[in-house]
């Protein structure tokens, strides 16, 4: 199980589905997560205001951020444009953990509208569980070294 540093943030559409992973991460997960908003449910919020802070939280500690809005695009757009965050979206298990053994994400985005609340923990367990040292190189670490050239 993943143990580094967790950061969670969402948008007024992902505003209770982020509420339940926090309860779930914490007590049934038992693990250390920071919610980086928002705090209540307001229609007005968006998901750069809240995914930005996130993902760079989770670049510069050397952690993992779940991020969350309507679809889970918005969110994870808006988190691979800052450096050095390779967020995914996790529409299902097996691709949460292919985000990490295949591209080393740092970032999960799920969508608040389409997802239930039993599938996206189901989908976050298996992304926690997932750990960098299972990341197949090779091929993929080629790969990734070209997305990162776009970085510079």
């Amino acid at each position: 199980m993943y143990q580094g540093p967790l950061y969670i943030a969402s948008d007024h559409a992902g505003y209770h589905l982020k509420k339940r992973l926090v309860r779930y991460i914490e007590n049934e997960l038992e693990r250390d997560i920071e919610d980086m908003g928002p705090i209540t449910h307001n229609p007005e919020d968006d998901f750069p205001d809240y995914v930005i802070p996130a993902a760079k939280k989770a670049v510069v500690k050397a952690g993992r951020a779940i991020m969350i809005c309507g679809s889970g695009i918005g969110a994870c757009i808006t988190a691979n444009k800052v450096n050095g965050m390779y967020a995914a979206l996790g529409y299902n298990i097996d691709v949460a953990e292919s985000s990490i053994k295949h591209n080393n994400a740092n970032g999960l985005c799920l969508a608040g509208r389409s997802l239930s609340e039993d599938h996206a923990m189901a989908i976050v367990k298996r992304w926690l569980e997932t750990d960098k040292d299972e990341f197949l190189g090779g091929k993929y670490e080629r790969r990734n070294e070209k997305i990162k050239e776009l970085e510079k």
